[in-house]
């Protein structure tokens, strides 16, 4: 009898991101590609400090299983955090360490979607939000999106116009791929909106500490009064991604359901590296640790629009973000990013072509960069060859 897997499973692609990274492997090639955060900041000593520290204190109990939830003490330090940093106000029974905040997307996916089902995204959305989703054979449809979030008018127009919307998802702050914030008037708008449509939303905030410039505006999840909204986040860029460690917040309602969900998939989270991660901001100054992360990423960001405002020439437009990690370019029409990728290799260097981020596809002549992972120097001359070849068409 020949083995055959699950539908689903036809649905199910290699990430582009992770297939250009293996490109981009060779340090010879300039790579605008990943979301990577710069490792020279991952603090080694520092964790080589407390993971001493915490195998001597509480070994046994770092090394065993542990409760789906997460360890106690490191929620409740993100409940402060948020509730100090976004607005909100959860406590430490509002949340659930997941193992990064990818798995938060799939426990999402898992717990709100059935085949056939309608999710609502901004227009372009995350590429990896579209893939966790995807396993659980959604429809996806894309609300038209300006520099100040999705364009509640439009929402709404969607909202009256589907059956069986199940989510919508959103990234508000320094959004990835484009890295435009919500503005707060949109925010406000959009919680209004969902309240009386009563859908549920996924709040995915990696990027929102990160900020070069203004104030941290406040959490759409602050604004929540009928526990609709899903607040989902990580330690992956800000502190180290390699621990996955991210988490969700939500009312009681959900929470409940995505413990449910966590015990059938792994049963808990890393036990020493929640330890390790909850150790660190007792002993360090977290607060100063990310301040360093934004330093960095403010002179790299400055690098990249710079030269991309010398080098760009013709119909050519980018985002200039306030924050986070990623810009995003739009080519007139007639330049396809894949066909442009393919040249840009030939001088190493490499970015991600923005059609996958729309789940519905047909947009080829956008693309994402990334200027956290590559040094002030390296920016400028990636992009001064990319700008070559596009001159080119």
């Amino acid at each position: 009898m020949p083995v055959t897997f699950a539908e689903r499973t036809e649905l199910l692609k290699a990430s582009e991101i992770r297939e250009i990274l293996k490109i981009t492997q060779r340090p010879e090639v300039i790579s605008f590609a990943g979301g990577l955060p710069a490792p020279e900041l991952f603090p080694v000593e520092e964790m080589k400090d407390i993971a001493v520290k915490v195998l001597e204190e509480s070994g046994s109990q770092a090394l065993q299983y542990s409760t789906t939830e997460g360890f106690d003490p490191l929620r409740q330090q993100i409940a402060v955090r948020m509730n100090a940093k976004f607005k909100t106000d959860v406590g430490a029974t509002n949340i659930l360490i997941t193992c990064g905040s990818q798995q938060a997307l799939d426990f999402s996916g898992k717990l709100f979607l059935n085949p056939g089902d309608v999710v609502l995204c901004e227009s372009p959305t995350y590429l990896a939000a579209i893939s966790a989703f995807k396993a659980y054979q959604p429809r996806f449809v894309e609300v038209p999106t300006d520099d100040n979030g999705m364009i509640i008018p439009e929402l709404e127009k969607i909202l009256q116009t589907n059956e069986n919307i199940k989510l919508i998802y959103l990234i508000p702050d320094f959004q990835n791929p484009t890295g435009r914030t919500w503005s707060l008037e949109r925010r406000q708008q959009f919680i209004q909106l969902i309240n009386r449509y009563e859908i549920p939303a996924i709040e995915d905030n990696p990027y929102g500490e990160l900020r070069f410039e203004g104030e941290i505006l406040p959490a759409i999840k602050s604004m929540d009064t009928k526990d609709l909204v899903i607040f989902v986040s990580t330690f992956s860029k800000t502190f180290c991604p390699g621990l996955r460690i991210g988490w969700v917040a939500a009312g009681a309602r959900f929470i409940e359901k995505y413990i449910l969900i966590k015990q059938g998939a792994d049963l808990h989270t890393s036990s020493i590296s929640q330890r390790i991660i909850s150790r660190y901001m007792e002993i360090y100054d977290f607060e100063a640790h990310i301040k360093s992360i934004t330093d960095v990423y403010r002179r790299r960001r400055d690098a990249m629009i710079h030269t991309m405002q010398e080098n760009f020439a013709g119909d050519v437009r980018f985002t200039r973000p306030q924050g986070g990690l990623f810009t995003w370019v739009k080519m007139p029409p007639y330049i396809k990013a894949v066909e442009l990728l393919k040249q840009c290799l030939r001088q190493e260097v490499a970015f991600v072509p923005g059609d996958s981020f729309f789940p519905n596809g047909q947009v080829e002549n956008t693309f994402r960069l990334n200027y956290s992972n590559m040094p002030e120097e390296r920016i400028a001359e990636g992009i001064k060859r990319l700008a070559a070849v596009m001159r080119k068409y």
